[in-house]
Formats: C-alpha cells, sequence, structure tokens
C-alpha cells in the first residue's frame, strides 16, 4: 500500500508531464489564412486557364448573319472537344474560338442538349491544352470554388467564392428541370456561360450556366457528372435520347375523396390534355382527361416527375401507366418510342 508521502513523490515526479510543457498552439495569421486562400485561386486559376475558350457565335436566321453574341467553353479531350452551354450555340451558323494564347480558331457543333443546357463543340487542327474533370459527388457545402470564362468579352476572368448549396434543380429553355445543380456564389455575368467551376487543385466540377437576376451571388453550374454523361452522348449520337408518349399534360391537384379511397401515394397528377395520333398514348387508349399518378412503381406528382422517368432506357420498354379516369385508379400498358422532338 503506497503511503500518503509516496503518492506526493510520484505527484511532483518528472515523468507525468506539467501542463506548463505543452506546446503552445499556433493560430495562423490573418495575413496568412488570406495569403494561403490567394494561393488556392491563383493555383487552380493557373492550372485550367490555358484549357478555357472564347466563343463569338454568329446565329444564322432565315439565311442572314444576326447579331454575334458571345460565351465560354472548356477544351476537355486532347482531340478538341469543346464543351459549353446549349443557350450559347443555339441557332449557331458560325462559331469563332479564341485561345487563352491569342490564337483563333472556328468550331463545328458536334451536339447539343437543352434539356441540360449543354453542348460539345469540335475544334480541329491545333494542340491544345486539356481540362481536367473531377467528380462533382466528392463537393461539400463551403467548399472554395474558382470560375474562369469571358463575362462581357473580357477573356479568362477569375472570379472565386464557395459552393453555396448541391442538389439544386433549375428549369432549362426547353422546360425541363436540370437536376443535381450545384449553387455558388463565385461571380458570374453574361459571357461566362459555358466556363468552367474548378476547385482549388483546379479540377473541373461543373459547367457554369446561369445567374439569377437581380440577385447577388445566386449563381448555378451544372454538375460536371451530368456533363461528362451527356458530353459523352453528344459525342457517340449527336444528341441525348429520351423517351416519349406523346401526351400535351399540366399538372393538377387530385380530389381529395379520390386519395383517400384508394389511399393514392400522391396528391396530385398529371392531366392528359392532348393526345397525338399514333402515338404511343394513342396506341395505349388513353384520353383526354386521364390523369397520370404511378409509372410502373413511381409515383408522378408533376411533370417534372414524368420527364424524368422517360429516359433512354424506357424506349421500347412496355410499361404501366397508374391514370385515374372517371374518378378511380386504372393502369394501361405503354411503350415508350425515342422522342422525335422535345417533347413528352
Amino acid at each position: 500500500m503506497m503511503t500518503r508521502g509516496a503518492w506526493r513523490r510520484v505527484a511532483n515526479s518528472s515523468s507525468i508531464p506539467s501542463r506548463r510543457s505543452a506546446r503552445p498552439r499556433v493560430t495562423p495569421s490573418n495575413e496568412e489564412l488570406l495569403d494561403a486562400y490567394s494561393q488556392a485561386v491563383i493555383g487552380a486559376a493557373e492550372t485550367v486557364s490555358s484549357t478555357v475558350v472564347n466563343l463569338e457565335v454568329r446565329p444564322r436566321r432565315n439565311g442572314r448573319r444576326g447579331a454575334p453574341a458571345s460565351g465560354s467553353g472548356f477544351v476537355f479531350t486532347p482531340d478538341g472537344f469543346v464543351l459549353t452551354c446549349s443557350h450559347v450555340v443555339q441557332d449557331a451558323g458560325e462559331i469563332a474560338v479564341t485561345l487563352s494564347d491569342g490564337r483563333h480558331l472556328s468550331a463545328d457543333v458536334v451536339g447539343d442538349d437543352p434539356d441540360t443546357d449543354l453542348a460539345v463543340l469540335r475544334v480541329a487542327g491545333a494542340t491544345l491544352d486539356v481540362a481536367r474533370l473531377g467528380d462533382s459527388r466528392t463537393l461539400r457545402v463551403g467548399q472554395l470554388v474558382v470560375a474562369i470564362g469571358n463575362p462581357y468579352g473580357f477573356q479568362c476572368t477569375v472570379t472565386a467564392g464557395v459552393v453555396s448549396a448541391l442538389g439544386r434543380s433549375l428549369r432549362a429553355n426547353s422546360g425541363r428541370l436540370i437536376d443535381d445543380v450545384i449553387q455558388t456564389d463565385a461571380a458570374l455575368n453574361p459571357g461566362n456561360s459555358g466556363g468552367p467551376l474548378v476547385t482549388a487543385r483546379g479540377d473541373v466540377i461543373g459547367v457554369n450556366t446561369a445567374v439569377i437576376r437581380p440577385a447577388q451571388g445566386l449563381c448555378f453550374a451544372i454538375a460536371v457528372n451530368t456533363a461528362a454523361f451527356v458530353a459523352s452522348r453528344l459525342i457517340r449520337d449527336g444528341r441525348v435520347r429520351r423517351s416519349w408518349i406523346g401526351v400535351g399534360v399540366e399538372n393538377v391537384m387530385l380530389q381529395r375523396r379520390t386519395v383517400r379511397r384508394y389511399e393514392l401515394a400522391v396528391e396530385t397528377g398529371v392531366l392528359v390534355a392532348t393526345i397525338e395520333p399514333g402515338s404511343p398514348a394513342d396506341r395505349a387508349r388513353l384520353r383526354a382527361g386521364d390523369v397520370v399518378i404511378a409509372y410502373d412503381d413511381h409515383p408522378i406528382a408533376s411533370i417534372d416527375d414524368l420527364h424524368r422517368v422517360l429516359t433512354a432506357d424506357e424506349v421500347g420498354v412496355r410499361s404501366s401507366l397508374t391514370i385515374i379516369r372517371d374518378g378511380a385508379p386504372e393502369v394501361v400498358s405503354i411503350v415508350p418510342t425515342e422522342s422525335p422532338s422535345r417533347r413528352v
């Protein structure tokens, strides 16, 4: 048994570290933090800027050349494929490309997809630097991001900010929702569209696409994982295949007594307003006035839900469509075909 004196000697022993011997915690100064931030932005800009191009687009309408529009893009393959926004090259007659080193080249549209506001161009006959694509699934809210583009024609303009939110939805000019959109406060202006949004490492994680005016700091980019998928389809097919059933629709509320009586999973649905002759909907004997509430096992509460399920995988596949007809649920069989245009 240890005596009180023995305990005192152990407590005073040098083998037990004292609080005074602990190293003081060093807090970086504001200058050091700002310098680290600056170095991160500088490094990202130096890594990616040489891959960013300025686009001058001359639209061609009714055989006449329209006023030129400008935008941005970036080279993402060694053989000269350039990713940009669909709205930048819409109705393009001629596309002039200016590289960061001042070289002027021409480009052709390989394919565009207004439903995701993405397009792929091809620049030939030049040695080009290539941007490195990252993984947008690794992003975190608050993460530093850098946007590079050509706002108002000012080439290779760099702005920095953070990821403000993830998983946003943004409506494209075609009317479809673009899912998995990145929200950032890195300043964007007209001409930035199509330019890259990159991490501090210089990895592209988004394609800058839109701003909310007159709000400040509400800017959006298409996630690079979406962009990579769409770009691969545009290079292969010139378009993104989607399925089609041939109906004109609108969102409607379901009658509450119908929802309760049949214990429906949705309280809203998609009203069939028109049916195109010879379409899958016509062959399935859908009627104007039917309300779609499910596609196979997917509840359909809105037009956007219907858009999401009508993918290329559904082309030629027999599926079940649950509708409300004459106040009661009914299931019909339908076989979507490939969309002949950007319709449901």
